[in-house]
């Protein structure tokens, strides 16, 4: 079974972390990686099981990865959640035998809040599964590329002041 690891980089995020990791249940690991936060971001990452880890300053590439105890990793920030088919996505990724995982990545269809308050879907997928061995930037995930598989549900992106 490929369990993931979800990795989330935060800064000052206490109070929209929360709602983020309390859907992560499919996750068998839960990494923060914490940017000089002065709220409780720290408290709160660790109230739900997650490995706090302090950001190494000025690094652009995500060493973070290595830290990883899983090879599959899903990225996410914080401020997002997972609805509730894509967490069952992930369920049944997680329960496949470790050798039968096809593909280089996995993609999630988005819906971001407006400021308005109304959703509105991306008109195209994000790459958030991916394997341990692919090289990632911490400030920014990869887009959609072709021959990544579109797992069933989506990622919700709420508006932050």
């Amino acid at each position: 079974m490929p369990p993931i690891t979800a990795l989330l980089h935060c800064s000052n995020d206490a109070l929209r972390l929360g709602r983020t990791l309390e859907m992560l249940l499919p996750c068998s690991e839960i990494i923060v990686i914490d940017h000089q936060s002065s709220d409780r971001t720290t408290l709160v990452a660790r109230q739900y099981g997650a490995r706090v880890l302090e950001a190494e300053i000025n690094s652009d590439n995500d060493q973070s990865i290595d830290l990883a105890s899983h090879d599959w990793i899903l990225r996410m920030h914080p401020g997002e959640s997972i609805t509730e088919s894509l967490q069952a996505s992930l369920f049944e990724f997680s329960a496949l035998p470790g050798g039968s995982v096809q593909g280089a990545a996995f993609s999630v269809f988005v819906r971001e809040q407006a400021a308005d308050g109304c959703w509105q879907e991306s008109p195209q997928r994000e790459i958030r599964l991916v394997p341990r061995g692919r090289n990632l930037r911490r400030d920014r995930l990869p887009g959609d590329e072709p021959s990544a598989t579109a797992l069933e549900g989506e990622l919700w992106r709420f508006v932050w002041p």
